[in-house]
């Protein structure tokens, strides 16, 4: 909950603040994602095959998935709004060390270094913003902050894409550096100093960061992310030869599911709001429709838009949930589990571009949105059996939300 020096719920100051979290989320995710435009580039800059380029992809998501929740442990004692501010102006000298390096080894390095402050600031972003609000709107807060990521994919990535193509790999980098610049100067200006949303030191945040009730949401999320990039990893792959478009139609087709994603990640904190458990559940059976759609109609132009649009809305959609979810049921933890949320994400990003290399080369494209429909399937009822998590009396009056405690809609219960 605020200090007493930080905005009160739905104000202009906390508006303002959840604003320029928002645009740190949307530095680092443009940051995350923009490596793959220029990808090519840097392959023949430095020097190496195209394959041994795609390391740069893998090393910002086990910067996530590893380097985040041991930053986020190594700092656990320190105030979110000085830790906000500290991994964004690493994460500007980080990609600024990725402009000067001409060895593929630092850049390597450079993005490992920038992936564990992505997992870093987005835990603390969370936390945060989670304290900016009341209890009932804290989903609409993580969605703000998760918004600026799905806005990343329409509008960052593409504009850094086409910066490096025109002034070379170095500018896109530059150019997100800049953008982290900015989101600093706001963060610094428009986010308040707020208490901890944990309690207790690194002892006691992991016991609940770690309990098998967290572990058990973290493991559901994992399966959600991963039936989704089964199919996502190769979705240019399966519009060319599957849909028939090719060039300039793919883009086009991409950007929709970017604009529905990052509209399913605001809606999605609304609906988080007023239920996450039954935001998840529903976002999880709508999502097994989308890529039903997309299998069984994939050859037609007008049902495959169609099913990108209903995916990239629950897909997302469902981001705020599972944050706030995994946030609530650590209770004292949640300072720590805030960044295992991303963690959980990218393994499953990871697993599920695996699974899809595989499905690729046993079936062929055209049958891997059914191995991801399978999935999707097979996460229903995990998804389902997290809605009778729930967090304990004790860690929840702790943690400043009793009444959450007992039931009901709120984002603690177990419902909620």
């Amino acid at each position: 909950m605020p200090t007493a020096t930080a905005p009160g719920p739905g104000d202009t100051r906390s508006t303002l603040a959840l604003g320029a979290l928002g645009l740190g989320a949307f530095a680092i995710g443009t940051a995350e994602l923009v490596i793959v435009g220029v990808l090519n580039l840097i392959a023949d800059d430095l020097d190496v095959s195209l394959s041994t380029a795609g390391l740069l992809v893998t090393a910002y998501a086990l910067g996530i998935s590893i380097g985040g929740p041991i930053a986020t442990a190594a700092t656990i004692g320190v105030r979110r709004h000085t830790l906000l501010c500290a991994a964004l102006g690493v994460f500007v000298l980080g990609n600024l060390a990725a402009v000067l390096a001409g060895v593929f080894g630092l850049l390597v390095l450079a993005r490992l270094l920038c992936g564990a402050l992505h997992g870093l600031f987005l835990g603390a972003a969370s936390a945060v913003a989670t304290a900016l609000v009341a209890p009932e709107h804290r989903g609409r807060a993580v969605g703000l902050v998760f918004g600026g990521i799905s806005v990343s994919t329409v509008l960052g990535v593409p504009l850094g894409t086409l910066l490096g193509q025109n002034l070379g790999w170095q500018a896109t980098f530059a150019g997100v550096a800049v953008l982290g610049v900015v989101a600093l100067v706001v963060i610094m200006i428009w986010v308040p100093a707020v208490r901890s949303s944990g309690s207790g030191g690194l002892g006691a945040q992991a016991r609940h960061a770690f309990h098998p009730r967290v572990l058990a949401m973290l493991a559901a999320q994992v399966l959600l992310m991963g039936s989704q990039f089964i199919a996502f990893t190769y979705l240019a792959a399966f519009l060319e030869d599957v849909t028939g478009i090719d060039g300039a139609m793919v883009s086009v087709f991409l950007m929709i599911f970017g604009v529905f994603s990052a509209i399913g990640t605001f809606a999605g904190g609304r609906f988080a709001d007023a239920n996450a458990s039954r935001t998840l559940l529903v976002g999880n059976a709508v999502l097994v429709v989308g890529l039903l759609v997309l299998y069984v109609f994939g050859e037609s132009r007008a049902m495959t838009g169609v099913a990108l649009a209903v995916w990239g809305v629950v897909g997302f959609g469902v981001t705020p949930a599972l944050q706030l979810r995994v946030i609530s049921l650590a209770g004292r933890g949640a300072d720590l589990a805030a960044t295992l949320g991303a963690s959980a994400a990218n393994v499953g990003v990871a697993s599920g571009a695996a699974v899809g290399g595989w499905a690729l080369a046993s079936f062929g494209i055209e049958d891997v949105p059914l191995t991801a429909l399978v999935f999707a399937v097979v996460a229903l009822p995990a998804v389902w059996a997290t809605r009778f998590l729930r967090v304990p009396v004790p860690a929840a009056a702790a943690d400043g939300s009793a009444p959450a405690a007992t039931g009901g809609n709120t984002p603690l219960a177990a419902g909620g």
